[in-house]
């Protein structure tokens, strides 16, 4: 079983999601939170005015902030370190995934992942949804929503409420293929 988890948050700038304006990241390891990193990021793109108004981040904020593939280099051997866990993870991935590929950047060809809102229907099936914030209401966890810093830390106190309720990730365990941008489900036999 692993037990590092990096916990992500990414914010677009548009509608095409295709690019990150902001990434949260939190470490959990052995059961605690270890390691926080926030950062806008120059998306190199336009904004839609909806994105605008939803994260509060302008292109004025973002100007002088590095670019995704300057920030790689930092935070790849994070991301690389860990189960990645998000909040409605096919959404991150997916951002992710298209980052890398449109900046030509080569990690690896597949990740895996797990995704909080998923293990939310399993730990609190009487919810009427699971969203990051429904979730965060309920377990009165502390959230800024789509700030991605405030994001990464909520889905990483979402983990850990999980953990202590005998969810382990492993069950909830999926391969993202990256250059397809895809999820593949993990046979259960494999996730144990």
């Amino acid at each position: 079983m692993n037990h590092r988890y990096i916990a992500f948050d990414v914010e677009t700038p548009n509608c095409a999601n295709n690019r990150i304006s902001a990434i949260g990241i939190t470490v959990v390891e052995n059961g605690s939170v270890t390691d926080d990193l926030y950062s806008l990021v120059n998306p190199e793109v336009h904004f839609d005015s909806f994105n605008i108004r939803l994260t509060g981040i302008t292109p004025k904020m973002v100007a002088d902030q590095p670019t995704f593939p300057e920030l790689w280099e930092k935070i790849e051997p994070i991301m690389s370190s860990g189960l990645l866990i998000a909040h409605n993870a096919p959404f991150d991935m997916g951002v992710l995934a298209q980052c890398l590929n449109d900046y030509g950047i080569e990690w690896q060809p597949f990740t895996y992942y797990a995704c909080t809102c998923v293990m939310g229907r399993a730990c609190y099936p009487q919810l009427q949804n699971h969203k990051l914030n429904t979730l965060c209401d309920y377990l009165k966890l502390n959230l800024d929503h789509h700030n991605a810093g405030s994001d990464s830390r909520a889905c990483a106190e979402l983990l850990l409420d999980y953990m202590r309720h005998s969810l382990q990730p492993d069950r909830f365990l999926r391969q993202y293929d990256l250059a397809q941008r895809r999820t593949l489900r993990v046979p259960y036999k494999m996730q144990s």
